[in-house]
């Protein structure tokens, strides 16, 4: 039996507001803090005679992201936001083909693709989804890459990833799991994800300026970064500098230059967090408190725009349909309460650090709203 009381307490903003807002930035726990804090309080008082400590500490966070989502150590590169990670897939992929999107996207999903001057085709949605006879209906002997959010940041509908790696056939499979590492089971393998970008900073609980990329090992094999650095080459500490032999083996190539520990660190603490409980624990308490939410909502007379046909489809963060957001968002914040303004009005973000008192708290901010 999970304590869920307990695990609150260990990431401290549960006691001063309800924050509800995991997918804008979600709050760091105790334990990454201090793995933060301690990578500056040694470079404080010792400088840099840890480093060959810090790289290998860094490798194992590599081995704790890989397994993560049941990838090899080898397939997991550290970057600091999606923006980087889903760049270093474009460089791998820029070549395959036109690129299958939807017009849900959050932007970073889409723009480095355009930016290349690779077409990019999206779909619509269907009363807030994506369907797989659409993703299905758009392939062509042009299009090589299907590109999607885990769970997307506009309306929270969450795909299923392994539909879209079954029917991907010789296209490429991308995923954006920034709304969803963290909160949702992710086994790159078995769903045939080809690459995946993910960041730190929301659903995983380690700060801004940490993440990770993960590119199938027949990925790397056919491809090589367009940016590198002194670490992408092999024996990189045999500070080579009249030739060039760039890592063949690793994803760690896109990594430029000396490591961001203390993002790094953060993020290993997280998973220690997250590993102890659990995923399928974290995700089954996400959607519990998210059904919550959902059904009081009703009950008050609120509408909610997620898509909610399909029990599948939920995901842990919700649209709220409200007049005057901004307004609503700042009246909430009065209260204590945290959540983002988006234009058609408030997304609502459960986590498993969160409580049913949480959700009742934000009820009752949104009535008096009224």
């Amino acid at each position: 039996m999970i304590d869920w009381s307990e695990i609150r307490q260990r990431f401290p903003v549960t006691q001063r507001v309800a924050y509800l807002n995991s997918a804008a930035a979600g709050p760091v726990s105790r334990a990454s803090q201090e793995a933060a804090a301690g990578y500056y309080e040694k470079m404080m008082h010792d400088g840099d005679v840890h480093w060959n400590r810090w790289l290998a500490d860094r490798e194992a966070v590599r081995k704790k992201i890989a397994a993560f989502i049941n990838a090899e150590p080898e397939e997991i590169a550290f970057t600091t936001n999606t923006s980087q990670g889903m760049n270093v897939i474009v460089d791998a992929l820029e070549d395959g083909g036109e690129v299958i999107s939807s017009e849900l996207e959050f932007p970073v999903t889409t723009l480095p693709w355009m930016h290349r001057r690779i077409p990019v085709h999206l779909l619509p949605a269907h009363e807030g989804e994506v369907r797989s006879e659409d993703i299905q209906g758009a392939m062509t002997n042009r299009t090589g890459i299907i590109a999607l959010s885990h769970v997307q940041f506009s309306n929270g509908f969450r795909l299923d990833p392994s539909a879209a790696g079954e029917m991907k056939g010789t296209h490429a499979l991308v995923i954006n799991a920034s709304q969803s590492a963290g909160a949702f089971e992710i086994d790159v393998k078995r769903m045939k994800i080809d690459a995946l970008c993910a960041t730190g900073h929301k659903w995983l609980l380690s700060g801004y300026g940490s993440g990770f990329v993960y590119l199938s090992r027949e990925l790397l094999d056919r491809s090589l970064p367009r940016s590198i650095g002194w670490l992408s080459v092999e024996d990189p500490f045999e500070m080579r500098n009249d030739e060039f032999r760039p890592r063949h083996d690793a994803a760690a190539r896109v990594e430029l230059g000396c490591p961001h520990f203390a993002g790094i660190f953060s993020l290993g603490a997280s998973l220690d967090l997250i590993g102890g409980i659990g995923i399928t624990n974290i995700q089954a308490r996400a959607l519990e408190l998210n059904r919550l939410l959902t059904s009081r909502l009703v009950e008050d007379g609120w509408k909610v725009l997620s898509p909610l046909q399909n029990e599948g489809s939920r995901s842990a963060e919700t649209l709220v349909e409200v007049d005057q957001p901004g307004r609503v968002v700042r009246h909430l914040l009065s209260r204590g309460v945290i959540v983002t303004e988006k234009p058609q009005g408030i997304r609502v973000a459960t986590h498993f650090f969160n409580g049913d008192e949480e959700v009742e708290r934000l009820i009752a901010g949104l009535n008096e709203s009224r």
